[in-house]
């Protein structure tokens, strides 16, 4: 079952666009892959497809108002959308706010709901080549003042912190792919030489 056409008309005209003012780590292409993988992932729940992609689509959006409590920024604004008001319900609305607020990797719990769950394990996209550009990217936008080797450090620290084998990232859905990648993102974290020679060449290609 795919969403409304008048939902994703909504999504990818009025919100989706947002993403383009975000850093390349958060753009509108990685807003709509996590569209994808969240939708692929509800066909194994018996959940409201509608609801999976507008959590998706605005999950990321609080990023205007700064980084540090996005999450936070994106229930409010899903709250207060006028849009989402009129075609959801009020309970619909709080569960798809709910869903982007526990998104965050970093968060200390469990997200509330499946839908919550979906769209966390949705963003982690461990691909190991995405993870690692997404990285340098996201340096590159907001640290332009580090040396190629500050870059390399702060690159090296994110991925111990996030992804490491005691890292604080938790994966939420069964059938998502994500396990696997994380292990294969983690022998390449533990491959020191190997890394360095990867971060280099995405360093010189973005």
């Amino acid at each position: 079952m795919k969403p409304s056409e008048t939902l994703l008309e909504y999504l990818h005209t009025r919100i989706l666009p947002l993403y383009d003012s975000f850093d390349a780590a958060h753009s509108r292409t990685h807003a709509l892959d996590v569209m994808a993988e969240s939708l692929r992932l509800a066909e194994h729940y018996d959940v409201n497809v509608d609801m999976v992609a507008a959590a998706a689509a605005f999950h990321d959006v609080g990023l205007a108002h700064g980084r540090a409590e996005h999450h936070t920024h994106s229930a409010r604004i899903i709250r207060e959308d006028e849009f989402l008001r009129r075609y959801f319900t009020p309970e619909q609305v709080d569960i798809i706010a709910d869903a982007a607020e526990d998104h965050r990797a970093s968060s200390t719990r469990a997200p509330r709901t499946i839908y919550g769950r979906i769209i966390a394990e949705a963003d982690r996209q461990i691909l190991p080549e995405v993870v690692l550009r997404r990285t340098v990217q996201y340096g590159l936008e907001h640290y332009p003042e580090l040396s190629p080797e500050g870059h390399y450090a702060r690159f090296c620290n994110h991925l111990h912190e996030k992804y490491g084998r005691t890292g604080y990232l938790r994966l939420w859905i069964d059938e998502s792919h994500n396990a696997t990648a994380l292990e294969q993102l983690r022998k390449l974290i533990d491959n020191e030489p190997l890394l360095h020679k990867t971060f280099l060449r995405i360093f010189n290609e973005v």
